[in-house]
């Protein structure tokens, strides 16, 4: 179709009803553009092209008024072809089209055709798909990947912004009471009221089962932020009804701050997350501290470390005596894992063990530390020629007593190096005993049955329930370092310790005091009827040369 101040400047060899003709074959919206000067005009349009509303008056088109300049841009160049997505009308009956510009010689630089292919339902249905995929079904909200989505466009903004996560504490255990539909309930729930505390500018998302996510534009960092998670904690303090019951549900609250050094909103998540950990064990909100989240990257390269450390057998025993008050006998050692790093750093048990027992590794460590322990005593027998005269005493972690079947474990150090059960001394914190005191009861029955002495590290700083203490087969009472220590200028010190003492001589058992380092604590102690001693006035841990030659020298 065109008009006739178009016809006179078409070239002779084109003619406008073969070229209309062989348009009405394309099956998508197709026209042939002819440029006069800075005009543009229609030489040919398909039917599919005026059904399609693009306009087939050339100055009251808005397919050219709004893609003019770039089709003018193209007859401009060199290019025979270019493609590009163009949508066409409002949000609601807006179309989507893949815009093809074309044309078949350089020569006709005043000529191209353009087709449009219609892809305004993929287009609808990809957005369909991505609403489902960023969007949590339960609560409607934004989930884990839509809400990354929304702290990526934010960080491409000008506004500073923080992220809150907020973790709910006890949902897992009340799911697996209440059901999994009062689970859900609980759920939208907590996500209304909290939808009530933020502002309408905030966006709340649910990242995980029983965490949600805040997206806030802030101004004056921590304090927008931590008003905000006050709000929250208000808001969740009410009961919530389930069922027949009344549920409390408290949480903990994280918070990361976004900025310039933060591009990445996984990374940004993963702060507040990190917060949260800390802000579980403080009880309070907790912001993400650089600091903080260092250490946490430097324990997982010590875990690794560690790790290879152990399958190799790295590490080493060392030893520290335990005598007898009354006598000053030399009765056992203690043994303490020692670790020498790669960096050739030496690290004591407290810098490793907590890694250890977080990242599970205190099950293959123990097991470990109980094969040195009897291949050491073994080895002093052999080269004393007979019994060497002491025991072995060997820490067991909560975590390994809940995570290794122990007995056998022990059981098989003795016999693999051929030791009696009474060689060795296994001694267990009170927060192991507490944790699980019915299942404790019956390794420590087990481990008793082969004959070792079982000893209670640390007595006095726990939780231990005297009725429990009764029942358990326990040896001996550790008394922890911290009431031994300057006990003799501190009266309450002095009264603790004698009502272990008295309480240890009611339940028949013996007491070693941790943390001797004058000869008159040790003279104290002994006077008031404590069993054993350790601790710097008789010797600082000892490699295992030295503990032997000590052992020679008692003998002798």
């Amino acid at each position: 179709m065109a008009s006739a101040s178009t016809d006179a400047f078409m070239p002779p060899d084109i003619d406008p009803e073969l070229l209309q003709r062989s348009l009405e074959l394309v099956p998508i919206p197709a026209a042939h553009l002819l440029q006069t000067g800075s005009t543009l005009d229609f030489v040919a349009i398909n039917r599919a092209y005026r059904l399609a509303g693009l306009g087939i008056v050339a100055d009251r088109s808005p397919m050219l008024a709004m893609l003019g300049p770039r089709i003018t841009e193209f007859l401009r160049s060199d290019d025979l072809r270019l493609d590009f997505d163009w949508s066409l009308g409002e949000a609601i009956d807006c179309r989507y089209y893949r815009v093809t510009l074309a044309r078949t010689a350089l020569a006709q630089r005043h000529r191209c055709q353009i087709t449009f292919v219609d892809h305004t339902l993929q287009v609808h249905t990809e957005r369909s798909l991505r609403r489902e995929m960023t969007t949590d079904s339960l609560t409607g909200l934004p989930n884990r990947e839509g809400f990354g989505d929304l702290i990526e466009a934010t960080q491409r903004g000008p506004s500073r912004h923080a992220v809150l996560v907020i973790d709910l504490d006890r949902f897992g255990r009340l799911n697996a009471c209440l059901g999994g539909l009062a689970g859900d309930e609980l759920l939208i729930t907590v996500a209304r009221r909290i939808k009530g505390a933020v502002r309408a500018s905030d966006t709340l998302a649910r990242i995980g089962g029983d965490e949600f996510g805040i997206l806030m534009a802030i101004d004056a960092e921590a304090e927008e932020a931590e008003q905000l998670a006050a709000r929250i904690h208000r808001a969740l303090a009410a009961p919530f009804r389930l069922s027949d019951y009344e549920i409390g549900v408290e949480c903990s609250i994280g918070i990361a701050f976004g900025g310039e050094r933060i591009c990445d909103a996984e990374e940004l998540i993963r702060h507040a997350q990190f917060a949260v950990k800390r802000a579980k064990t403080s009880g309070h909100v907790e912001s993400y501290q650089t600091r903080a989240f260092t250490i946490a990257r430097e324990q997982f390269a010590m875990e690794t470390a560690l790790r290879r450390a152990i399958e190799q057998r790295q590490l080493r025993l060392t030893f520290q005596p335990i005598r007898d008050l009354a006598s000053g006998a030399l009765i056992s050692f203690e043994a303490l894992a020692r670790w020498r790093n790669p960096d050739g750093q030496e690290l004591q048990p407290s810098d490793f063990i907590p890694v250890a027992e977080e990242s599970g590794l205190i099950v293959p460590l123990g097991r470990w530390a109980l094969d040195e322990a009897a291949r050491t005593l073994a080895g002093w027998d052999a080269r004393l020629g007979g019994h060497c005269g002491v025991k072995l005493a060997v820490n067991l972690s909560a975590i390994q007593l809940q995570r290794d079947d122990i007995a056998p474990v022990v059981e098989a150090a003795l016999i693999g190096h051929g030791l009696a059960g009474d060689r060795l001394t296994l001694e267990l914190t009170e927060s192991a005993i507490v944790t699980d005191p019915d299942r404790i009861a019956g390794i420590m029955h087990a481990l008793k049955s082969l004959g070792t002495t079982l000893a209670m590290d640390d007595f006095g700083t726990g939780y231990s329930n005297l009725a429990y203490l009764q029942k358990l087969p326990i040896d001996i009472l550790k008394i922890d370092r911290s009431f031994i220590s300057g006990m003799l200028a501190d009266r309450d010190k002095v009264a603790i310790v004698r009502a272990i003492l008295s309480l240890a001589q009611a339940l028949g058992m013996k007491t070693t005091a941790e943390g001797i380092e004058n000869i008159e604590l040790a003279q104290t102690l002994a006077a008031m009827g404590c069993t054993f001693g350790q601790g710097y006035l008789y010797a600082q841990p000892l490699e295992e040369g030295d503990a032997l030659a000590m052992v020679a020298a008692a003998r002798a």
